[in-house]
């Protein structure tokens, strides 16, 4: 497996994934796919700069992402923060992949500037949630039932970590 940082022409393979997790229950908030349109301010911030995707790719097939992003951009006092998300595509969950990914992010980190990591997930993604304790990410928050999915309601926490 190589890891390497995102091109424009990954974008659709990187969407493509989102998309999936956007179909499974409780893997994120958003509840509508994800279009180059409508990721569109999301992409252009990870330019391959200070805020970047990692993708996994295995034979020349993307397989998984890991992103860097500002967490409330514009704050001065928040520049060494970044939010980390990362997606698996379905059929290569389980396999190390986010580990791989996480791993990465976690050890290019400082060169970025940043010294800590968030991750905000559903309270119900126990796969991630396993996979940050891993990583020496703990709790740093936890918002009760933020998340309305029709007919259920699901908290998001917060996972935090100095790197």
């Amino acid at each position: 497996m190589l890891i390497r940082q995102a091109i424009p022409a990954d974008w659709p393979a990187i969407l493509a994934i989102y998309n999936q997790a956007v179909a499974e229950p409780f893997c994120t908030a958003d509840t509508e796919s994800a279009t180059p349109e409508s990721r569109g301010d999301w992409l252009a911030v990870h330019d391959g700069g200070r805020y970047p995707i990692y993708i996994a790719e295995r034979e020349g097939i993307v397989i998984g992402w890991c992103s860097l992003s500002p967490w409330r951009a514009g704050r001065k006092a928040l520049e060494k923060t970044a939010e980390v998300s990362y997606y698996i595509d379905r059929g290569q969950r389980g396999m190390g992949v986010g580990s791989q990914l996480l791993q990465h992010a976690l050890e290019s980190s400082p060169a970025l500037g940043f010294s800590h990591l968030l991750a905000i997930l559903l309270e119900r993604n126990v796969a991630s949630l396993r996979l940050l304790e891993r990583f020496g990410f703990t709790r740093w928050g936890h918002l009760p039932e933020v998340a309305d999915f029709g007919s259920r309601l699901c908290g998001q926490y917060i996972y935090g970590r100095k790197v």
